[in-house]
């Protein structure tokens, strides 16, 4: 059997920033006005403050209004808060992201909670959350959405197809696990402790791995043909006293049995951005009553 092909993410996420992009023009031209995304950052965390500056960037690439907001690190909880409720009440603003974790002094369930749900472009609010459960209009956190365009681009129609999510997280597993479930797939969630992990990932003809541990899934635990997302990103030694990322699946191992695989870096990281462009042009639409015809 042939290595498997491998899902390119950049690819991808370029064609649907494009896309995005020219949902911008569009709803500029038809509301008079480009959408808005706020972010907002609480202290010097460098790894969030690359985040930011990328997402800031992305927003201004696809024509959008990018409003960038920081506080110190010792910045309060009803400070925060206080921020959460004047861009909630901005109607330049239609989508809100608190970059986290937060500091300790801030209760992260109740800074989530602040958001308005119509500006919860991440999909982290109950409310969201209970939408996707239930299957009605609402956000979806951008790292599985993403994953769930890359497999409906590789495969097409999912339905009947059986697939494993190793992880449980409320960012990435359990919204995972309810897109799948709402693209008619037969879903196992899985985790860390799961029983005869292995047996059960072989029976699977989607593996969405999202455990949080280096080379976790190994080439032995997957179906020969199978499609593998991989949205580990893990930072370990080269060896060489340098460090490189990898993801939660042995990747050498894994490509030499699937179908299709998702590198790392490159694969589902490159989404998660451009899912979140999309996801504040949604928003946009909703907040001046317009039809949203795209992805």
């Amino acid at each position: 059997m042939s290595d498997a092909a491998i899902i390119d993410g950049k690819a991808h996420a370029a064609a649907l920033r494009a896309q995005v992009a020219d949902g911008v023009a569009a709803f500029a031209a038809a509301a008079g006005r480009v959408p808005g995304l706020a972010v907002v950052l609480v202290g010097e965390d460098p790894a969030s403050q690359v985040y930011v500056r990328s997402k800031g960037q992305a927003t201004e690439a696809a024509g959008m209004a990018s409003f960038s907001h920081r506080l110190p690190a010792e910045a309060s909880e009803a400070e925060l808060l206080a921020l959460i409720a004047l861009l909630n009440a901005d109607s330049a603003v239609d989508g809100i992201l608190v970059q986290l974790p937060l500091p300790h002094q801030i209760d992260e369930d109740r800074v989530i909670a602040a958001i308005h749900p119509d500006k919860d472009v991440d999909g982290f609010s109950i409310a969201n959350v209970g939408r996707l459960s239930v299957g009605q209009p609402g956000f979806v956190p951008c790292t599985p959405l993403g994953c769930a365009m890359l497999l409906e681009d590789r495969l097409g129609d999912l339905a009947g197809l059986d697939a494993i999510v190793i992880g449980r997280s409320n960012i990435v597993g359990k919204p995972m696990a309810q897109l799948l479930l709402a693209r008619n797939c037969t879903v196992t969630i899985a985790h860390s402790r799961t029983r005869d992990l292995a047996e059960k990932v072989r029976r699977a003809d989607i593996v969405v791995a999202a455990v949080g541990r280096p080379h976790f899934v190994r080439g032995d635990w997957i179906k020969p043909g199978a499609t593998v997302i991989d949205v580990g990103i893990n930072r370990i030694e080269a060896g060489d006293g340098k460090t490189r990322l990898v993801g939660d699946v042995a990747f050498d191992e894994a490509r030499a049995v699937a179908g299709a695989i998702t590198p790392v870096p490159g694969g589902v990281g490159p989404m998660t951005i451009a899912v979140l462009m999309r996801n504040t042009l949604v928003a946009a639409h909703r907040t001046a009553g317009l039809p949203y015809t795209g992805i």
